[in-house]
């Protein structure tokens, strides 16, 4: 069973395409889009060796050539060196204007692939094929590309939609279970930002959705997916509601900054903890009860995910240290932090010049807990 989701954006809409085996049926997928029968693939070395011979088989069938460049695997591919060397092998292949880049993996590959189809000769098609959870409910839709910088996360990049997203439900049976649980974690953002029912039922079948549930891991993707494409379509470029997208990042970009982009803290595990400390900054100025950031940590426990610093490994920098990296975040503006707050479970807003004292006093508290 295959579902579809839109996007709506005009000339520049898309589909996602959620379902199993779509990998294996990519040719069909792909080849209405294709002026030439010839695709660039970028990917990592794991997602290679798990799923490569796979999409070169299902681009096969359809008469479509493959040529691929597989990247190391981690977060420290998302920088100059890699994307620079993406850049140069897509030109070297001679990719042209009317082609298509096909991002294969998970966010990493997908911002990275996506930059480099947004810049190459002012602009190439591409072709999302999310192989994480993460990807697939999160970065590959809605046009966010980038790199990072010595300077902080995604600081580098373009907003640039795909032409495609093929969700392969199936490629998430190869997941590592911290991987899967790390992609979980904007699942969960969803339903905290925008749609209590959903995260009601994210607490009633979140543990049939890790142990593999496939009707269940339909639907949460669907519905994840469902949220970003309406969000995204009301406020392509940010300007306003797509904000709310970013439930836990300002915590989660100055942890992951504080670790080093390391294994120490994937990005989907900073998301989990930052929208955990969010209602808890939420709770201290009064917006909401203190019933409800217990509820998200009581979730996020049961499903075996971190829910605080005391459960990320390494030193960290104090209070003061993690507000000055919360500094470079790219929602800052004149120097004044904001914050997706909640009022509730599924009621987000964006919050303009956040009390520092009370944001310092959470991270100070979780500072001591560890």
């Amino acid at each position: 069973m295959t579902e579809t989701v839109r996007v709506e954006l005009g000339a520049r809409a898309y589909d996602v395409r959620i379902g199993t085996g779509l990998i294996e049926r990519a040719g069909a997928e792909i080849a209405p889009l294709l002026k030439r029968p010839r695709v660039a693939v970028l990917t990592d070395e794991h997602v290679a060796k798990a799923h490569l011979d796979r999409l070169r088989a299902g681009l096969s069938a359809e008469g479509v050539e493959m040529t691929a460049l597989a990247l190391p695997a981690g977060e420290a591919t998302k920088g100059w060196p890699e994307f620079s060397r993406a850049v140069e092998w897509l030109l070297a292949e001679r990719v042209e204007r009317r082609d298509v880049v096909v991002a294969f993996g998970g966010g990493v590959i997908g911002d990275l692939a996506g930059f480099a189809a947004a810049v190459l000769r002012r602009g190439v098609r591409f072709v999302q094929i999310p192989t994480t959870l993460l990807a697939q409910v999160d970065s590959s839709v809605g046009g966010k590309t980038g790199i990072n910088s010595s300077h902080g996360k995604n600081l580098i990049g373009a907003f640039h939609q795909p032409s495609l997203v093929l969700a392969d439900i199936g490629a998430l049976d190869t997941l590592p279970p911290r991987d899967f649980l790390a992609g979980y974690g904007e699942v969960v953002k969803y339903g905290l930002l925008g749609d209590a029912g959903f995260f009601e039922w994210l607490e009633r079948n979140g543990l049939a959705l890790a142990q593999g549930d496939a009707q269940a891991r339909l639907h949460a993707v669907k519905r994840s997916v469902e949220m970003k494409a309406e969000i995204v379509a009301r406020d392509e470029t940010e300007q306003g509601d797509r904000a709310l997208l970013n439930l836990g990042h300002t915590f989660c970009h100055a942890f992951e900054a504080a670790t080093g982009y390391s294994d120490r803290l994937l990005h989907g595990e900073g998301v989990a903890v930052g929208c955990a400390l969010a209602f808890e900054t939420s709770a201290r100025l009064g917006l909401c009860s203190q019933e409800e950031p217990s509820r998200v940590r009581a979730h996020l426990r049961e499903m075996g995910m971190k829910t605080d610093l005391s459960d990320i490994p390494g030193e960290f920098p104090d209070a003061d240290g993690l507000l000055d990296l919360m500094a470079q975040d790219k929602k800052v503006i004149d120097g004044r932090l904001r914050f997706i707050l909640a009022r509730a479970i599924g009621d987000a807003f964006v919050a303009e010049d956040v009390d520092r004292d009370v944001v310092r006093g959470v991270l100070s508290d979780a500072l001591a807990a560890r």
